[in-house]
Parts: C-alpha cells; structure tokens; sequence
C-alpha cells in the first residue's frame, strides 16, 4: 500500500551505534520505502516485457516472464541495506539465481563485470564475483507477491550483500564486459547528482563500501541527517503521482 512508503518515524534517522545484526553505520526502519533517482513516476512497463542479454562474446537474447520460469526459482530472505543509512529486515525475495542464468549463457571467459540497466536510466555495475554470488537474484515477487512498481517490477536485480544502489529496480537489460564500464545515469540530471555521490565500484554493506573515494565514516552523517529525508519524501511523492496516473 502506498500508505506504507511513508512513516513519520522513519524520516530521519537515530544516531548511536547500530543495533545488533545489522551493518556498520545503519539504522533500521519500519517499512519498506520506494526510493531511487526516479522521483517523479515510476515508468510504464511494457506490454510485453523482456530482460536484453548482451556482451562477451554471447549471442544477444531477450528473456521474457516464460523464459526466465524455465530456470530454477530460488527465496532469498535478507535485510535491505541502503547506502544513505536505512535497512529494512527480513525482506523474502523470489526469483531466479543470476548465476544459473550466467552458466547457461556460457559466455567468454575474459568477463570480469555485469551492468544492469533499468527502464528509468539508472544503470549499476557489478563486479562479476559480487553478481554470481548465492544472494543476487532476478527478482519478480516481495514477500509472496508479485513485485510491485514502487520497488522495480516487474523485475528486479536484487543483491542483498551490496548496499541497495547495486539492486537495479525495473530491470530490462544486462550486459557483460571484459573492463568496468560506466554507471553513469542514463538521464543528465540524475546522472550529475549521482556523479557527486560516486557510488563505491563494489559496495559491500559489511565492508562499508559506501563511497567511491571518501571514508565511509566521512560521509555517514551526510547520507543519514540530508540526502535521506529528502529522498524518503520525494519517493514517496513519487509514489503518489504513479498511483495517480
């Protein structure tokens, strides 16, 4: 429910040391926000979507919903941790392992990245030993049902080991590469805004990758105390305008 993106106390967030379980710097909250570069709408799903697979020597595939219930469906239940400084426990997601889609596309061996693009411009790149790990997912359904669009349906990259700028919502292509390639924005303003925020090339929650060149603890207050009350409200606006659509 909409209503559930925007809870008063998960505005801002406590200080102090993180609570047991959790990871270095983060606070926990009671919901489970929509939240990203897209604050305006979520965008339109295609009539027939389809994942593009491309790079490193395959043959350029779309998977489609058939496609994809044709590989092993696979739960993962884990926190979400986000790099602005929230998680939200015990999220159940459902989908298909990224790495039995890897296997069975068999591609050249000199691949060392991944980068999945989603149907609103944002763009994230993996390193290649990160997305074949036990807990990244293409995810199509949260918590028994179908994945909706305020967290990316109807697919999902889902990587519970990475902070949540690695879990690309609307997914619609991935592409493999022999060097790192950009993760710069497909659209101009979010790209510049990301651009100051220089997303760390790894982003493991435990390790607190959280910025490309500044140390972690640097940046913690920032993200916490200004960059998230301005997202959570904006999101959620965003949530709204989707609705109303």
């Amino acid at each position: 429910m909409t209503r559930d993106l925007f809870r008063v106390g998960d505005l801002f967030l406590r200080r102090g040391r993180a609570p047991a379980g959790l990871p270095p710097g983060q606070r926990e909250i009671s919901a489970y926000p929509r939240y990203g570069t897209n604050f305006v709408r979520d965008p339109v799903t295609p009539r027939s979507p389809s994942i593009e697979i491309s790079g490193a020597g395959i043959e350029t595939a779309w998977l489609d919903a058939a496609s994809l219930s044709r590989l092993p469906r696979r739960d993962v239940v884990a926190d979400f941790h986000c790099v602005a400084g929230w998680s939200a426990r015990d999220l159940r997601w459902e989908g298909v392992l990224l790495r039995d889609l890897y296997e069975m596309l068999e591609p050249a061996a000199d691949a060392t990245h991944l980068r999945a693009c989603g149907w609103d411009g944002f763009r994230a790149v993996l390193v290649l030993e990160d997305a074949l790990g036990e807990d990244v997912l293409i995810a199509d359904r949260l918590d028994g049902d179908p994945l909706p669009g305020e967290h990316g349906g109807p697919w999902r990259l889902v990587s519970a080991s990475q902070y949540g700028y690695k879990s690309v919502k609307h997914l619609c292509r991935i592409e493999l590469h022999s060097r790192e390639p950009s993760d710069r924005h497909m659209r101009c303003i979010p790209g510049l805004a990301l651009r100051t925020l220089a997303q760390h090339p790894r982003g493991r929650v435990w390790q607190e990758e959280r910025h490309r060149h500044v140390p972690a603890q640097s940046v913690r207050w920032a993200y916490r105390s200004l960059a998230h009350p301005v997202a959570y409200t904006l999101s959620y606006l965003g949530a709204l305008r989707t609705r109303r659509r």
